[in-house]
């Protein structure tokens, strides 16, 4: 694949990691010493109204820090990947234009990868296919959709859990609209579009990571989770099949409110999946080429990010 001009971006900092390893604590002492500009990578803090369950740093912190790509969609619309490497690319061009290095910060590696190396032109979101395979997948369930894309598309549904609704019916939606599968428009280019300084954030002992998650979880339960939830159910647009309600957390606090189970199964049932989701972005993560990893728990850890950030900054001449 050749590269063209008009594709590259600026060089900027990556900080990555799984979820509640502390990226966005990190983020922000780098802000108070550095001129940075955060840039959210985080596919539920996007919409508006998932504040609690996506832990998304409150009205004061965004004043005193702010973060491109918060706060930009309705929970009953899409944003996908490609979505978000057009709009990072626009607050990463943005940021060197006012002469700051930006940073983007989250744990959504699906972005990450589509911001650094691009992505091939597949066909828009058709809401009434969508609407179409959500029927089908009430009647039959998910895993017999995953069934049928394994046999039209092998290599597509070997990347996709047979539990997981969003990426399977975005598969299945590109397959029927273009008699493609999905795996047919991955060119797998390893060209990267911008120079970038690749950080990632995560407890050594991955029982410490569990602890956080754990304690997270509980957290937000406390902080009203279950109201904010019961909010978002009374938006007459929204399902559970909204892609913004099948968020770890959300999803199993709107299954609490359904009757399907009580509060605590919903918590235990969210803390498993969040460990689930830690551990796929870890797996994801390990893939990434020339990334540095750090431990938030270590005393000297903030100390190796800013002087890793600040050279970067050297070298690519925003100072």
């Amino acid at each position: 694949m050749i590269e063209r001009a008009a594709d590259r971006l600026p060089p900027a900092v990556l900080l990555m990691g799984p979820t509640a390893a502390g990226k966005t604590e990190v983020a922000m002492a780098l802000a108070q010493r550095m001129p940075v500009s955060l840039i959210s990578v985080d596919s539920a803090q996007v919409y508006r109204g998932l504040d609690i369950g996506s832990a998304k740093p409150d009205a004061e912190t965004l004043n005193r820090f702010p973060h491109a790509l918060i706060d930009i969609r309705e929970p009953e619309q899409t944003y996908s990947a490609a979505d978000f490497a057009a709009d990072a690319g626009v607050a990463i061009r943005a940021a060197h234009e006012d002469g700051r290095l930006p940073v983007l910060v989250g744990g959504t590696t699906m972005y990450f990868r589509a911001l650094v190396y691009g992505l091939d032109p597949m066909p828009s979101a058709d809401p009434a296919m969508r609407a179409v395979i959500a029927e089908e997948a009430r009647q039959r369930g998910w895993p017999a959709l995953h069934a049928e894309l394994s046999d039209k598309d092998p290599v597509a549904a070997g990347r996709i859990r047979p539990n997981d609704p969003q990426r399977i019916q975005r598969a299945l939606e590109i397959l029927r609209l273009t008699g493609r599968g999905p795996s047919t428009f991955h060119r797998d280019n390893r060209i990267p579009r911008l120079d970038s300084l690749r950080l990632v954030l995560t407890a050594s002992d991955r029982h410490v990571l569990h602890d956080r998650i754990g304690q997270r979880f509980q957290t937000m339960l406390e902080a009203g989770l279950v109201d904010e939830v019961a909010g978002l159910r009374r938006r007459p647009g929204l399902t559970l099949d909204h892609p913004s309600m099948r968020s770890v957390g959300y999803r199993q606090v709107w299954q609490c409110l359904d009757g399907e189970f009580d509060l605590e199964q919903a918590r235990r049932r969210a803390t498993a999946a969040t460990r689930q989701l830690a551990k796929r972005q870890l797996t994801s993560l390990r893939q990434f080429q020339r990334t540095l990893w750090y431990d938030p728990g270590r005393k000297r850890t903030i100390d190796l990010i800013f002087r890793q950030v600040g050279e970067f900054e050297k070298r690519v001449g925003k100072c």
